[in-house]
């Protein structure tokens, strides 16, 4: 579905920002820091532990979205004879958080950074978060710093991890990197960034994994109001999941040669999934021929297309299930009988986003130490069983959030419009009662259920609708043929 923008009328944004509140007194959302928190981090951003390797040299740069301080990540990309070297920093949060302090409790309290529209809810104080563990340009920062090297096909040669000083020299974002690229304006780091994005592509599609495309429904602050708009992610966004993807997955195998640590796993699918996917198709006029694998369809379809949209909004039903795996060999718990992540097709760790998410720190000091042919910390060791749960926890939180705050702007978006008539397609329909679906509107970028009044709803296909009730107390909106 196209970008479209709908602006909220100030008074309603009052009302959403009071709903919002009462949803993080609700839900039990951390609103404050308690002192002694604060008191530590404040001590640890003044005095962090610095490595005593340099690697300021290296120009880095990060691709972030505008605004944004957390920076978890940034790269330095470089050819190395037929192939490439990618070095990769990543926030050294351990530098700052001392096992089982103040900081450290709040942390596995929060789990991990919450967004709402009118604020965001950080997994560590913002003088550490947006601050002195941040790879903000210009500023000396302590990191954990990967070398992989790649072959002339993306393929993983060697990897190697050690702590290091770093200063990151660009801060960028994504709509910038995708437009110095189209233009033919990219200097020699984003033709890089585009060539080994392509090639890692490339490689996943020859492991079997597979990405959706699909717009995402988001809420944006604007001009002291909200909008809702659906945003397709850049071929920029999906070279940097590449990068990231690529460590997260180096990762995964040193854990698992060692004998410890937190995987992301996500298990197949059964076949039943892909049998009703098949239905689906049909019903869409999906070209899907027998002999064709679901990966390489995925790569077929263009999600501008109502139909192709549709489908792709069925697939995401492949995904669920996915948790987290904690092991170690040495405490009698082995790595899982299935380590991999079924959407990417290989073994893979949440190891690049320690800022944001409590369990990054855990792959983060694990793969540091097994590096560097030391010890795995107590505590790591001492408290990894227990980090699995924590993050299911946090990713459930976090899910029902973003759900509980696109459902309050959509309702508050179309209240007092009941009765008018909307442009949508159907991107759902319930095999059981096919006469209750799920449209996506064109304008604004709503998504609801829909009562087909004349029975089953046509899947795939551009419809109009009637708003039968926009209610912001319960946070619903349901629509009619």
């Amino acid at each position: 579905m196209p970008r479209r923008h709908l602006r909220v009328r100030a008074a309603e944004t009052a009302r959403i920002n009071t709903e919002l509140a009462e949803l993080r007194r609700r839900l039990e959302i951390p609103s404050a820091w308690p002192e002694e928190v604060l008191d530590e981090a404040d001590r640890s951003a003044a005095l962090p532990r610095l490595p005593d390797f340099d690697a300021t040299d290296l120009p880095l740069f990060t691709v972030d979205p505008p605004g944004a301080r957390d920076l978890d990540q940034a790269m330095h990309l470089s050819r190395r004879g037929t192939g490439y070297r990618v070095h990769y920093a990543i926030a050294d949060v351990a530098a700052f958080v001392r096992p089982e302090g103040a900081v450290d409790a709040e942390a596995h309290r929060r789990v991990q950074t919450l967004y709402f529209p009118d604020t965001n809810v950080p997994l560590h104080p913002p003088r550490l978060s947006e601050g002195a563990a941040s790879l903000l340009p210009g500023e000396l920062r302590p990191a954990l710093l990967w070398q992989i090297d790649l072959d002339s096909a993306g393929a993983v040669v060697l990897a190697d991890l050690r702590r290091a000083r770093v200063r990151s020299r660009r801060r960028l974002d994504y709509a910038g990197v995708q437009a110095a690229i189209d233009l033919g304006a990219a200097d020699e780091q984003l033709d890089l960034f585009a060539e080994i994005g392509r090639l890692r592509e490339a490689q996943e599609q020859a492991r079997g994994g597979v990405s959706l495309p699909i717009p995402e429904q988001e809420v944006e602050p604007v001009d002291g109001g909200y909008r809702l708009a659906y945003r397709a992610p850049t071929r920029a966004d999906g070279w940097n999941a590449q990068i990231s993807l690529l460590t997260g997955m180096a990762a995964a195998e040193l854990m698992l040669d060692s004998g410890v640590g937190l995987l992301r796993t996500l298990p197949a699918a059964p076949g039943t999934a892909y049998d009703r996917l098949r239905r689906v198709a049909r019903a869409l006029r999906v070209d899907w021929p027998d002999a064709m694998p679901y990966p390489r369809l995925i790569r077929s379809l263009n999600p501008a297309d109502t139909a192709h949209a549709a489908f792709l909004n069925e697939c995401t039903g492949l995904l669920r299930g996915a948790g987290y795996d904690a092991f170690d060999a040495s405490r009698g718990v082995p790595p899982p009988a299935n380590p991999g992540h079924a959407a990417l097709a290989a073994p893979y760790a949440h190891c690049t986003a320690p800022l944001r998410r409590l369990g990054d720190r855990y792959a983060q000091e694990i793969c540091a130490a097994v590096a560097g042919g030391a010890d795995v910390p107590g505590w790591v060791r001492e408290t990894l069983e227990a980090v699995p749960e924590l993050m299911e926890r946090g990713d459930r939180r976090a899910h029902e959030i973003e759900r509980c705050c696109v459902d309050l702007v959509e309702a508050e978006l179309l209240r007092g419009r009941e009765g008018e008539a909307f442009e949508a397609v159907v991107i759902d329909v319930d095999e059981r009662q096919p006469a209750v679906g799920t449209v996506q509107l064109r304008e604004p970028a709503v998504v609801g259920k829909c009562d087909g009044a004349d029975g089953a709803l046509p899947l795939g296909e551009r419809i109009t609708v009637r708003l039968t009730s926009a209610d912001p107390a319960t946070r619903t909106v349901r629509f009619s043929t």
